[in-house]
């Protein structure tokens, strides 16, 4: 099974272990809850952030 891993220096993702001649870092999804108490602040916050971004 393949990994995937981000390159802290450029931001990409990619599945190779070294980018931008550094080893880049592993990363996990976050954990799945059908009881996800905070939902609804991420999806404010998101909202927020994209509201922000076409203002700019």
């Amino acid at each position: 099974m393949k990994h995937i891993y981000k390159c802290e220096k450029c931001s990409n993702y990619t599945l190779k272990e070294e980018c931008c001649r550094e080893k880049t870092k592993e990363i996990k999804p976050a954990k799945y809850s059908v009881e996800d108490k905070y939902a609804k602040y991420r999806r404010k916050y998101k909202e927020l952030q994209e509201n922000d971004s076409k203002e700019n």
